[in-house]
């Protein structure tokens, strides 16, 4: 199990492992909301050394999102920006083709601002359990990726998204992601005095927006790309802070 978890985070982010670790990248998506919460670790502890130094809010989240696009190497931001830009085409065929062109067009330079700008003006208006939503915010964008990947098809027969599909084990992997994410929930729960409805909210947050965006990917393209997978990722990720901002600013 331990070789998937590396291959995950090998392939997710830009982590340096060392090479002499074994690793496997057959069954990595079934790791990928593990990997979300080790994201979300991170970024957590880097917010609170910018808060001991004395920076702003405002600052602070700004270097948190622009730090999470570095750490996974901008992986599933490029899918939003390639998505975007085959969106913006009306013939299914032209938009495939659109999303392998190296070249941003403006729909995708329009999106990729709007996720980063969401994130920023989101997570700026959260003043507590940061750490905490940022595991669950990193931990649910990357179960609807696996979501995506369990239940609707892949459009392509090749591409880096296609081994995903490949070797997605439903319904093991899917489960697998949700309760990595419960557990990790009710641990948030016992440690923060009992607060059982902000938890049922969180999950129900995760759940919703996370099978609501792939639905609506899979609508717009009747099928997924590596790039939709990316999107499905970040989109995901931008909407859960949006509704976040509810329960959590200024507790």
């Amino acid at each position: 199990m331990l070789k998937f978890l590396l291959g995950s985070i090998t392939f997710y982010t830009i982590i340096p492992l060392p090479t002499s670790w074994e690793k496997s990248f057959q069954s990595i998506a079934a790791w990928s909301p593990v990997v979300g919460l080790l994201i979300g670790i991170i970024l957590g502890i880097i917010d609170y050394i910018l808060t001991f130094i004395g920076f702003p809010i405002t600052v602070r989240s700004t270097l948190i999102v622009f730090l999470g696009i570095f750490i996974t190497g901008g992986l599933h931001l490029d899918g939003v920006i390639d998505s975007a830009d085959g969106m913006g085409l009306n013939d299914p065929q032209k938009r495939l083709m659109a999303m392998e062109d190296s070249s941003a067009g403006a729909f995708g330079v329009i999106a990729g601002v709007m996720v980063i700008f969401l994130k920023i003006v989101a997570l700026s208006a959260i003043t507590n359990y940061r750490l905490w939503i940022l595991m669950v915010t990193y931990g649910w964008g990357r179960w609807a990726q696996v979501f995506s990947i369990s239940f609707y098809p892949y459009l392509k027969k090749v591409g880096k998204g296609f081994f995903h599909k490949q070797y997605i084990n439903y319904p093991k992997d899917l489960l697998f992601g949700i309760l990595s994410l419960l557990i990790t929930n009710i641990l948030w729960i016992v440690f923060t005095s009992h607060q059982e409805l902000l938890g049922i909210i969180i999950v129900m947050t995760g759940i919703v927006i996370s099978i609501g965006v792939s639905s609506f990917f899979n609508k717009q393209f009747g099928g997924y790309t590596g790039d939709t997978y990316g999107a499905v990722v970040e989109w995901t990720e931008s909407l859960i802070l949006c509704v976040l901002v509810l329960n959590f600013s200024g507790q």
